[in-house]
């Protein structure tokens, strides 16, 4: 009997939560039985063909998405996952893969790098590398079948006062939604094919 694909998310103000069920939808439309549940109220994958994680990027990818992936290392290597990133600046340098897994990036999303072998501080701090080198730091021996880059949403006064001051000084981030929803149907259209054919 086919066994469902869970789609999973932490979230900082809840814009990602609207991510991860848009996505859900997207794979549903497929045809495909999707669950969407808060990582933190998943504690067993055993009922789950395949995996999409996702989270925001602040000070780093989500705590909450990064205990996740180490707690559930071992059931994850086992089955096809991806993961996605919602954040609020990104620097693109112009890879589509890394390490062979393969980027989609909104192209809405941040800016192209001046001059990508040779990136400012800033850039540095939000380069796409940057940021996928970290993601997959919680969970090495986890290769994903996508990463995806999207825009989210910022409002100031749901940031703690850490978060306020290196989003609004280091990122110089401007509160809106970001939220691309056209590009993130679109990877969820790609990725259904990779994810239900384990389910």
């Amino acid at each position: 009997m086919a066994r469902k694909i869970l789609v999973t998310y932490a979230s900082n103000a809840g814009s990602t939560t609207a991510v991860a069920q848009k996505i859900a939808e997207e794979l549903q439309r497929s045809g495909l039985d999707v669950e969407v549940r808060a990582m933190a109220d998943v504690s067993d994958l055993s009922a789950y063909s395949a995996a999409i994680v996702g989270a925001p990027m602040i000070l780093g990818w989500h705590r909450g998405a990064t205990a996740f992936l180490k707690a559930h290392q071992q059931a994850l290597q086992k089955m096809p996952t991806a993961y996605f990133v919602t954040s609020l600046e990104l620097t693109r340098t112009g890879a589509s893969e890394i390490g062979g897994v393969p980027l989609f990036i909104d192209p809405m999303l941040g800016h192209v790098a001046k001059n990508s072998s040779k990136l400012s501080f800033k850039e540095k701090q939000t380069a796409d590398r940057t940021y996928f080198k970290g993601v997959l730091h919680a969970a090495p021996g986890v290769k994903p079948v996508s990463v995806a880059f999207f825009g989210g949403a910022l409002d100031y006064s749901k940031l703690k006062p850490l978060q306020k001051l290196f989003v609004r000084y280091v990122i110089g981030a401007k509160a809106g939604d970001y939220r691309n929803w056209s590009a993130i149907t679109a990877w969820a259209g790609e990725i259904g094919s990779s994810l239900g054919a384990a389910a």
